[in-house]
């Protein structure tokens, strides 16, 4: 139940970034740019604050460094500049459904077994994709410039995990990487920031979404991982957009639209399906079964 619980927590941070960034992006409180480069700072600060009490190092590979500061900073800026014009819901579908489906279409470029029930996950979460930016109705369609931003933020945040995969410390690895980023971002807020709004509600939702559900979240989640299978670590985060969808319908009031749902289900129905049909998992499934008789 504990462990139930801990997971729980995780993907409601993990959501509330987007309920956070569109509150305080789209309500005028902050400026995009400045939103991201606060919750990079405050989640810098966090999680090189955990570090020292856990006694980890922070010494780091500058190479490696730098590709993960300069994936973290594109995700960044597409989810912050994105949340201008989307719902945190659709932000949050678009961006999870981007970055599991890059993810999966990059081991398979690399090589990875790839089952038929996969290709066809991975097919039926990019229609699911397609169904919620481009509904058919141009009066609910979704901004085509901000869903591909979100795109953007989608392939950063696939790049970042993927460099990040082999990383003996992830949490002190992620506090360096976070610290990186937040140097990026500072040349391009000030030259691609325009006319910088930072009032004291928008701060507070920046350094919330950096410092508790980006820092406290990650942390969390590194915390809970090495007790999770794989597949059920991929599985649940599937509630993610859910709870994004839910909480943005409930505390912001955006519609949730009939094309949203249809394109939800196909998006998360996809993964799943992309999840549950990968060849290792089927083999050890297999293995445990004869193993048990």
């Amino acid at each position: 139940m504990r462990l139930i619980f801990l997971v729980s927590l995780t993907m409601v941070a993990f959501a509330a970034n987007s309920i956070l960034g569109r509150l305080a992006i789209g309500g005028g409180y902050m400026e995009a740019t400045s939103f991201g480069l606060l919750r990079l700072f405050s989640g810098a600060v966090t999680l090189i604050a955990l570090c020292m009490f856990s006694g980890l190092s922070l010494r780091r590979d500058l190479r490696q460094t730098l590709w993960g500061a300069a994936a973290l900073s594109i995700y960044i800026v597409g989810f912050s500049v994105a949340y201008q014009d989307l719902d945190a819901g659709l932000g949050a579908l678009i961006l999870f459904g981007v970055v599991q489906v890059s993810m999966f279409l990059w081991g398979s470029f690399r090589g990875s077994s790839v089952s038929r029930g996969q290709i066809g996950g991975a097919g039926i979460a990019l229609v699911g994709l397609a169904v919620v930016v481009w509904p058919g109705d141009g009066a609910s369609a979704a901004p085509l410039g901000a869903s591909l931003l979100m795109a953007l933020g989608g392939l950063g945040w696939a790049a970042y995990s993927l460099l990040g995969r082999g990383a003996r410390t992830p949490l002190a690895a992620t506090a360096v990487n976070f610290a990186g980023a937040t140097l990026m971002m500072v040349p391009g807020v000030l030259l691609f920031g325009g006319d910088i709004v930072v009032t004291g509600t928008g701060g507070l939702l920046a350094v919330l979404s950096g410092a508790v559900t980006s820092g406290l979240g990650y942390a969390l989640w590194y915390h809970v991982l090495p007790k999770l299978l794989p597949a059920v670590a991929a599985t649940v985060q599937l509630s993610v957009p859910v709870i994004a969808i839910l909480a943005g319908a409930a505390l912001l009031g955006e519609v949730i639209a009939v094309p949203l749902v249809i394109g939800s289900a196909a998006v998360l129905g996809g993964i799943a399906v992309v999840v549950l049909s990968a060849p290792g998992r089927r083999t050890a499934a297999r293995s445990k079964t004869v193993a048990e008789r």
